[in-house]
């Protein structure tokens, strides 16, 4: 049974920052971060491969990394100078390979495994 679960979530003043964590049981080929605003479809936010390739949306581009601990099966997301619009529940997820197929990095349906999210509030 695969478990995600993240935490670091909370309350931050817009220009704050915060760090996210995902621990999971395993790592797969493919860990990323979503998030969903209230009244909004869920979006990808970051994510990393199996050979350290990471991506990123446009819009947390420059303040958003995502990283991985292998050992502590651990998947991270830094965020700095948070904007009121990155409110949102933010969600770990795990999937295969994305291979050539850029569109799979942020694709929802890539992904067999999610977590139960962590609450993001930028004020």
């Amino acid at each position: 049974h695969v478990q995600l679960v993240e935490s670091g979530g909370g309350s931050v003043r817009a220009g704050g920052s915060l760090t996210l964590y995902c621990a999971a049981s395993r790592f797969f080929a493919c860990m990323g971060w979503f998030r969903q605003a209230p009244g909004k479809e869920r979006e990808g936010v970051a994510a990393i491969d199996t050979d350290g390739r990471s991506m990123y949306a446009n819009s947390v581009k420059g303040r958003f990394t995502v990283s991985k601990d292998t050992a502590k099966t651990t998947l991270y997301l830094e965020m700095n100078n948070l904007r009121p619009r990155d409110t949102a529940i933010y969600y770990c997820a795990a999937g295969g390979s994305v291979g050539d197929n850029s569109y799979r990095w942020f694709w929802a349906r890539h992904y067999d495994h999610w977590g139960q999210g962590t609450q993001v509030t930028v004020s």
